[in-house]
């Protein structure tokens, strides 16, 4: 299993003061092929009503390394390998990346970042750091 990430309890504080359920810790996609396991970060859903949940899949992501852009390569490559294999392993859960709020707001409500959204069917949760809230869904909350 990989280390956690840096804001990766934050996140799941922020999960949890927004009313989610955290029901992995972390979310598990058995790779069949090759007899590996992939880890989502955080698997949670919230009881939207009395027949019906929503549930999601949340890949923590700092963005602390030394660039901005080849941070997010990893994380877009990344994404797409695990919103591929969670459409095949359980495809009702949507696949979020949650990030600290002053990168969704320097990267995410960019144009760059908004095309990558547009394009590629990115979903991102922003949270603060400090209050451990959830500060913006994008496109929108589930």
């Amino acid at each position: 299993m990989s280390a956690k990430d840096v804001y990766h309890d934050t996140a799941k504080h922020a999960l949890e003061k927004d009313g989610w359920r955290i029901t992995h810790d972390p979310y598990t996609i058995p790779w069949e092929k090759d007899k590996k396991d992939l880890f989502i970060d955080l698997g949670a859903e919230v009881i939207a009503a009395e027949k019906e949940a929503i549930r999601i899949a949340v890949e923590v992501k700092s963005f602390i390394g030394r660039s901005e852009m080849s941070e997010l390569q990893k994380a877009l490559g990344q994404f797409v390998i695990y919103r591929f294999l969670l459409e095949r392993h359980d495809p009702e859960r949507m696949l979020y990346r949650a990030v600290p709020d002053f990168i969704l707001e320097s990267l995410f409500d960019e144009p760059m970042g908004q095309l990558l959204m547009e394009h590629e069917g990115i979903k991102v949760l922003g949270f603060d750091i400090d209050t451990e809230e959830v500060t913006k869904w994008l496109p929108q909350r589930p």
